[in-house]
């Protein structure tokens, strides 16, 4: 989601582009010899400290590094080609639009509409209710910022009519929209796959139960706080023939997850395929059955796709080249040689990287974040034998709780603009509710097992 569809402030790109080309060309004309890797780190801080956009300011660190260790700037060209060549990126705009047309053609309202049948009737019912459709549409849109966009646009109002504070309302839709991105099809669990070579079916089951843990943490926080706040429920008795009748209402949205990733893990068709069966049955559905998909509303989902994979292309592109700069520097090898006297504490490694990922992620976004500093963590934890699949779920983790930390949290940026109010105000009261994203770290780097669970019963073993 790029900055302009999250609400986040925009910047005057062009003289921050000037001032940082003005500071490349100074670094340049004084660095003749000097370290390549410390040049390309520097130059990186100061292009981002000063605001220069991720991309660009991975672009210019890129060939920065690559002027002073005179290594011929083609490479630029090279990762580019090679991060835009693998066949299951195709699967990013394809389950992004997939998720679009669901949104646009009223299946959120259906998931809304269950989960109100479901948990509405207790106390934090509209929460809850968030909480859990925000589970449901999770498993359409592969999307932190779209899941919270298509719910919290319908439940943030509703809670505020009912009383709630605003900042806990938006607080509620922006953290429980941070599932989308764990609950596949996950768009940064596909990035993750192709930077490392993970199977992404694997990561996909692997997101499962974390996902739905993390769900009921959220639910559990949700209900204590307003339990203390006294904000009631929907008013309407829990009863499972109100609840079986909007099932049947929205079975349609219900049966999209479960035939997307069914077929996956059934064998039925590949993630790149699943992403095209996603597409058709959202343009099916949302034309033919639940009739809310009109030419307007499908020209929104092209064009909003149309954005958000080029912001993402061009963002894999520039990183991919700072990446390969990474490893051509060896530092992975120097982040080996400087955690060996730690091989024995796999645990201690772990939170050493989760603190430093969430500290990373209040100022960097998700997909540069995993493109970059997954090329140098995963030879080290994969030499401590951590598995690369635990990996995969404990950084997006990380990144979940980048979506919610500022300056660059965007599912705050989304939730403050539907909630009208101040980023600031949003920031307070999602405090409480980065509680369940810390449990759930520490139940990763100490419990790892059930992760890998539901992989290793469908697909075996993979070590």
């Amino acid at each position: 989601m790029t900055q302009v569809e999250s609400g986040a402030p925009r910047t005057n790109y062009t003289a921050i582009a000037v001032l940082a080309l003005l500071i490349l060309s100074l670094i340049m004309a004084v660095t003749n010899g000097a370290n390549g890797p410390v040049v390309m780190a520097a130059v990186f801080v100061v292009t981002m400290a000063i605001g220069v956009p991720i991309p660009f300011a991975a672009g210019i660190a890129t060939v920065a590094g690559l002027y002073v260790a005179d290594i011929p700037m083609t490479l630029m060209a090279q990762a580019a080609w090679t991060a835009f060549e693998p066949f299951p990126l195709v699967t990013i705009p394809l389950f992004v639009l997939a998720g679009q047309l669901m949104e646009q053609g009223g299946m959120s309202e259906k998931l809304v509409n269950i989960a109100q049948k479901l948990v509405g009737a207790y106390k934090g019912g509209l929460g809850l209710v968030t909480v859990v459709a925000c589970m449901f549409f999770a498993a359409l849109s592969g999307s932190g910022p779209a899941t919270t966009a298509a719910i919290g646009s319908i439940t943030i109002p509703a809670m505020q009519e009912e009383g709630y504070r605003s900042r806990f309302a938006g607080a509620i839709a922006a953290a429980a929209g941070a599932l989308g991105s764990m609950i596949p099809p996950s768009n940064l669990l596909i990035i993750f796959a192709l930077v490392t070579d993970v199977s992404i079916p694997r990561l996909f089951l692997a997101g499962i139960v974390p996902g739905i843990v993390l769900g009921l943490m959220l639910m559990v926080v949700v209900f204590v706080i307003s339990l203390k706040n006294d904000y009631g429920g929907t008013g309407e008795k829990f009863r499972w023939g109100p609840l079986l009748e909007a099932f049947w209402e929205g079975k349609w949205a219900v049966m999209a997850p479960v035939i997307i990733l069914g077929g996956i893990y059934a064998g039925i068709f590949t993630p790149s395929e699943a992403a095209g069966v996603a597409v058709a049955y959202g343009l099916f559905v949302g034309m033919f059955i639940y009739r809310g998909l009109t030419v307007a509303k499908l020209f929104h989902a092209f064009k909003f796709t149309a954005i958000v994979i080029g912001t993402v292309l061009f963002i894999l592109g520039s990183t991919k080249a700072f990446g390969q700069l990474v490893t051509i520097f060896d530092i992975p090898d120097a982040v080996l040689g400087l955690f060996k006297g730690l091989v024995e504490y796999p645990w201690l490694v772990m939170l050493m990287i989760g603190v430093f990922y969430i500290i990373v992620g209040m100022w960097l976004e998700s997909i540069p974040q995993i493109i970059i500093f997954t090329a140098v963590f995963f030879p080290l934890v994969t030499s401590l034998g951590i598995d690369p699949v635990v990996f995969g779920i404990f950084t997006v983790m990380t990144c979940e709780i980048g979506f919610l930390t500022p300056p660059i949290g965007v599912n705050l940026f989304v939730a403050a603009r539907i909630s009208k109010i101040s980023i600031e105000e949003i920031s307070v009261g999602v405090l409480p509710l980065l509680i369940p994203y810390i449990l759930m770290i520490f139940l990763l780097v100490f419990v790892s097992d059930w992760v890998t669970f539901l992989p290793d019963l469908v697909y075996g073993p993979s070590r």
